[in-house]
């Protein structure tokens, strides 16, 4: 677990995955979004719309995946994914069946978190 930021509210990981995959956790913890206050659930919709517009712009991927499910970690957050026809497992989610084998060649991951970091300061 790797994280690239936080705050008194949030905080956001890394997924180590094939494809770009960040992780918006609430850093108390809450089972459900109606629990999260109404303060926090607006950062995180602002950071929601802040990496999507990033990960569209930097990675030019098929489609943005954005998810919150929490049924083995019953811990209000997000999962952001830049998806691409190449990856291995597109169209399935990345829990899905594999597909096939990666033939992605996608930009350096650090300077996309740069760029992230960079558009939340």
């Amino acid at each position: 677990m790797s994280i690239i930021y936080e705050n008194k509210n949030i905080k956001i990981e890394i997924e180590e995955s094939e494809i770009p995959w960040l992780k918006i956790f609430t850093q108390n913890l809450y089972k459900e979004m109606s629990e999260v206050p109404a303060e926090i659930k607006f950062e995180i919709y602002d950071l929601l719309d802040i990496i999507e517009k990033e990960m569209i712009d930097y990675y030019k991927p098929k489609k943005i995946n954005i998810a919150s499910f929490g049924n083995y970690m019953p811990h209000v957050h997000w999962h952001i994914m830049a998806r691409f026809e190449e990856d291995s497992y597109f169209p399935e989610p990345m829990w899905g069946a594999k597909q096939r084998e990666s033939k992605l060649d996608l930009p350096d991951f650090g300077i996309f978190c740069e760029k992230v970091l960079k558009a939340l300061s």
